[in-house]
């Protein structure tokens, strides 16, 4: 499909050195690496989200973005919350949309200082691009439904079978979620099913009923991505993925072509300012 986009990716190079304290450190998977994937799977879009091994230097993230170029590359990058507006306008220049704050492998920082941040870059029409277990997130919901941008969910939401049943997205337990969703502020990341199936990275299919429940439900705030080269495959905490059968999990769930070409070209054109094709 032309412009159809994997909104979730990471390049790893050994130009760059990861940083001092990263905790993964994962064999390399460079941009052409990724082009290779995308060539065989159709895609011709891509979001490149700054991993965790590299920190605040998004050298690697922006040099992927450069290789692919800005008419089919976007990037998510990770800063530290005292970036000024002159910086942030640096990294948009070179492609950045949006930016990281992953909690899944971290301790909370400091709200007040990141919403600084956030104000600073919500000119741009930049994004936060938040990766945290659903408990923190019912916790961070009235922090994250005050601040000036959009809110991009990663991984399902970090929702699976255990909490996301085919009636829950109408119950108490999701009404963040739903309310997000509904104000057009929050945005779900069809990604890395695995993080929370329970039949296995190879086959994330009870991961489905969730997809269909949020395709039915917000379609038009859904994004799909590999989570390519998958770090937590690679750390050995889990089988390495196939990115082909993650991509035909989506095409599984939707329901019409029509739905396809939402989640997989018109939406990321709409957050990440790709031109109309």
């Amino acid at each position: 499909m032309t412009g159809a986009c994997d909104c979730h990716v990471h390049v790893f190079d050994p130009r760059f050195p990861y940083a001092a304290d990263a905790r993964l450190r994962p064999p390399p998977a460079t941009a052409e690496d990724m082009a290779r994937l995308h060539a065989r799977l159709g895609i011709g879009r891509v979001v490149v989200v700054q991993p965790t091994s590299y920190g605040t230097d998004n050298r690697c993230t922006l040099a992927a973005v450069a290789t692919r170029g800005l008419g089919q590359a976007r990037a998510v990058v990770v800063v530290a919350p005292d970036t000024t507006e002159a910086d942030l306008a640096t990294l948009h220049a070179q492609g950045a949309r949006g930016l990281r704050l992953n909690l899944a492998r971290a301790a909370r920082p400091d709200l007040a200082a990141w919403t600084r941040l956030l104000q600073r870059a919500a000119p741009l029409g930049w994004h936060l691009l938040l990766h945290c277990r659903w408990p923190e997130f019912v916790e961070l919901a009235p922090w994250v439904a005050a601040l000036p941008m959009p809110v991009v969910l990663d991984h399902f939401a970090r929702l699976g079978p255990a909490i996301a049943t085919p009636a829950s997205l109408a119950g108490p337990a999701l009404a963040p979620l739903r309310r997000g969703l509904a104000a057009g502020r929050l945005w779900v990341k069809l990604s890395a099913p695995y993080l929370e199936s329970r039949t296995g990275a190879s086959d994330p299919v009870d991961m489905d009923p969730w997809a269909r429940q949020l395709l039915a439900e917000a379609p038009g705030r859904l994004l799909w991505g590999s989570d390519w080269p998958h770090p937590a495959a690679t750390a050995g905490e889990i089988p390495m993925p196939d990115a082909a059968r993650l991509l035909a999990g989506l095409l599984r769930c939707c329901d019409s072509p029509a739905q396809v070409a939402q989640v997989l070209r018109d939406n990321p054109a709409a957050l990440y300012g790709f031109e109309a094709t």
